[in-house]
């Protein structure tokens, strides 16, 4: 039997536990309203989309990117001096409607003013999600790219990133490519599921710099499993710079149309209509910037040179294919899909596909990439193939059911 004065000590401590406990919780409850407050910039407008999603229209010159330390007296640039395809800006800025059948569903409930750029709200719930407020917009740090020249199993089962993929190396200012868009599966909430163009300098240790864009499915990122138009960059290794779309300082956006991390539509259906989106990233030779634009004419913005080391100059690899994460909850193989969920020999309709595959050269110039090779880890479980045609140029199938008979 508990003596008074154990019974009050045990009071005592469990106070003290509960006193702590509740410190801890206001003092993040406060950081996150805090990180909410940084990343929700004030708007002149906000847009409810059909899915949920509030799109915020901030001005310009309010956007996260500004609170980049080295981008705080950076002035906008609104144009590039330099188009790969040989465009002239004026002549693009009238074909930005009705080009893509392929769109996004906030549109369908207004949109931006001219002067603003949409950005998707975050909410408490999707910073409570992350692991931590610190990590909230980031990939993991291990082996979240392709390293083609090195399979190492147990690093494979340590991160759980897969990938299939084509690519090229050399002295890269470009690349660009026709995607069509899905809606894979995801087993569990953390893993995720993705397509992506990467524009990848430096070696695969601390140091890698990594422009990517492309779409995802991301339950644990956006808490939904909506197929949605993303962005990414790192300038170490996904360690402490960089994030996905623009949940940190760094890219600078120009478009009033097209939301980063906002959801696509239509997707394409297995055996039936296949829709696609068109992406392009090539480096201004005068300023030295990285721009993106998302089917024809609409330049999205773009990210500074100043945000990395090695593509300050060019890239040396390019990849273009699609990534999960297999967390192998269960001790089997996860059944998270990747593209359409098929493998490439399904071929159109069935499969994922990049097609018009092209590089910027040196001499600024689209072209189609010579020897171009493929990777992935387990093609059992996830597998990429290549081709030429007339009608697609250098093209790419890929993707994968995840488990299966032959991917246990």
């Amino acid at each position: 039997m508990l003596e008074l004065n154990q019974v009050s000590c045990f009071a005592v401590v469990l106070c003290v536990i509960m006193a702590a406990w509740s410190s801890h919780a206001a003092e993040n409850e406060f950081e996150v309203v805090k990180h909410l407050n940084r990343l929700n910039k004030p708007s002149m407008k906000s847009i409810k989309s059909p899915d949920g999603d509030i799109i915020d229209c901030v001005h310009i010159s309010h956007q996260a990117a500004f609170d980049h330390p080295s981008l705080k007296n950076h002035k906008i640039q609104m144009r590039p001096n330099f188009h790969p395809e040989g465009v002239n800006y004026e002549s693009m800025e009238g074909l930005s409607e009705n080009q893509e059948t392929v769109t996004q569903l906030w549109h369908l409930n207004g949109n931006c003013p001219q002067g603003t750029i949409p950005i998707r709200q975050t909410k408490k719930e999707d910073i409570l999600r992350a692991s931590s407020i610190k990590k909230y917009g980031k990939k993991s740090s291990v082996s979240a790219v392709a390293h083609p020249n090195s399979i190492d199993l147990d690093l494979i089962n340590q991160s759980g990133h897969q990938h299939a993929i084509a690519y090229v190396e050399g002295e890269f200012y470009g690349a660009k490519a026709t995607m069509n868009v899905w809606d894979p599966q995801i087993q569990q909430p953390n893993e995720f599921s993705l397509s992506q163009i990467w524009l990848l300098g430096g070696s695969f240790a601390e140091d890698l710099n990594s422009i990517e864009a492309g779409w995802q499915v991301s339950p644990d990122l956006y808490g939904d499993n909506n197929t949605r138009f993303f962005t990414y960059w790192t300038s170490d290794a996904y360690q402490a710079t960089g994030c996905y779309n623009l949940l940190c300082s760094g890219f600078i956006q120009i478009n009033n149309q097209i939301a980063l991390g906002a959801s696509i539509s239509p997707i394409s259906k297995y055996h039936s209509s296949q829709y696609d989106i068109s992406i392009l990233i090539w480096k201004d030779p005068e300023q030295g910037n990285w721009w993106m634009q998302f089917g024809n004419g609409n330049v999205l913005g773009y990210w500074p040179a100043s945000l990395f080391s090695y593509l300050t100059d060019s890239a040396s690899m390019i990849q273009w294919g699609g990534e999960v994460v297999n967390s192998a909850s269960d001790g089997q193989h996860t059944t998270t899909q990747m593209g359409s969920g098929h493998f490439p020999e399904e071929g159109f309709g069935k499969s994922s596909y990049f097609r018009n595959v092209q590089i910027v050269d040196g001499s600024n110039s689209l072209r189609a990439p010579k020897d171009i090779d493929t990777f992935t880890e387990q093609p059992n479980c996830y597998d990429v193939q290549t081709g030429n045609s007339d009608g697609w140029g250098s093209y790419i199938y890929y993707g994968g059911p995840g488990r299966n008979s032959n991917c246990p």
